[in-house]
């Protein structure tokens, strides 16, 4: 699934988000979505999410729907 497209993407989803501060290198962090941030229907680099753990980031790779 598309990390780009916010219907693929809802809480308890385990994904892999870039943060901001490691765009340029990458570096991806996983968890899972305690609430999504992005508003309209896609978003070129990725939905906005929040993860359980407060950090916030776009989604790069969905791991698990369950």
């Amino acid at each position: 699934m598309n990390g780009q497209v916010r219907a693929n993407i809802w809480p308890g989803l385990k994904v892999r988000i870039v943060e901001k501060q490691n765009q340029r290198t990458g570096q991806l962090t996983e968890g899972v979505v305690q609430k999504l941030l992005t508003s309209s229907p896609t978003h070129p680099h990725g939905i906005k999410v929040m993860l359980v753990n407060g950090v916030v980031g776009r989604v790069k790779e969905i791991l698990s729907t369950s």
